[in-house]
């Protein structure tokens, strides 16, 4: 027991006659966990992204309710008077006639 302690303390699995089969095996791992660490930062950059995303929509929504209410009050007869009357525009005080066509054959 003591000894197999000792020989891996001290690498002799990686220098022994039969050692290519052990690096084959550490190089595999090696490559196995870049390839995880590789798609990890793939998918955390991809999480951020998403993130950012869903705060730009939140905000693009936000102002659209806005201007949305913006154009509410604009569009109101009452604003639209106020800002006729300073050009010495006003509301009409008689209804319009309606006008018929008729057509003869």
């Amino acid at each position: 027991m003591k000894k197999g302690f000792y020989n891996i303390l001290k690498a002799n699995f990686l220098i022994s006659n039969d050692a290519v089969k052990n690096w084959r095996f550490i190089v595999f791992c090696t490559v196995l966990a870049i390839i995880m660490i590789a798609s990890s930062h793939s998918a955390e950059r991809k999480v951020h992204e998403i993130a950012k995303l869903n705060n730009e929509v939140r905000e693009l929504r936000s102002e659209f309710v806005e201007r949305r209410s913006d154009l509410m009050k604009i569009k109101m007869e009452s604003t639209i008077t106020e800002k006729m009357a300073d050009k010495g525009i006003g509301p009409s005080d008689t209804p319009p006639n309606k006008v018929r066509v008729i057509i003869k054959d």
